[in-house]
C-alpha cells in the first residue's frame, strides 16, 4: 500500500503532486526546488540552490523515517549545464560512502524559473 510522506520542513506541492510516497521499502521523493519553505523565497546562485533543493529533499526523507545514507538513487534538473561543478560539490557535500546512483539532465526550464531541481529513490 502507497503512504503519502509530507512534511512542513519542505515546500508544498506546486500541483497534485505529493512530496513522498512510501511503498513497501522504497520512498519516491518528488523534484525538489530551491524554494526555502519558512517563506517561499528562491535563494539566488546555483550554489545556494543546490543546497537548498537538497535540505528539501532531506527533509522528506526524514519525514519518512531514512537518511540521506539511505538514497539510492537522484535525478538532477538543470537549467544550464555549465553550473554542472558547482552543483556537483554541493550534491557530494550531502552523502558519505557510496553515492547513490545518478542522472543529471539539463532542461529547457523549471518551475518558477530556477536553476536546479532534485528528485530521489530512498531505500526504507
Amino acid at each position: 500500500m502507497k503512504k503519502a510522506i509530507a512534511t512542513e520542513k519542505a515546500p508544498k506541492a506546486l500541483g497534485p503532486y505529493s512530496q513522498g510516497i512510501a511503498f513497501g521499502n522504497l520512498l519516491f521523493v518528488s523534484g525538489q526546488t530551491p524554494i526555502v519553505p519558512a517563506d517561499g523565497t528562491i535563494p539566488a546562485g546555483v550554489v545556494e540552490q543546490s543546497k537548498r533543493a537538497l535540505e528539501n529533499v532531506k527533509a522528506v526523507v526524514e519525514a519518512a523515517g531514512a537518511s540521506m545514507a539511505s538514497v539510492l538513487k537522484t535525478t538532477v534538473f538543470l537549467k544550464d549545464m555549465k553550473d554542472f561543478p558547482a552543483m556537483n560539490e554541493v550534491y557530494a557535500s550531502y552523502f558519505a560512502g557510496t553515492f547513490p546512483a545518478r542522472s543529471t539532465v539539463e532542461v529547457a526550464r523549471l518551475p518558477k524559473d530556477v536553476l536546479v531541481e532534485i528528485e530521489a529513490i530512498v531505500g526504507l
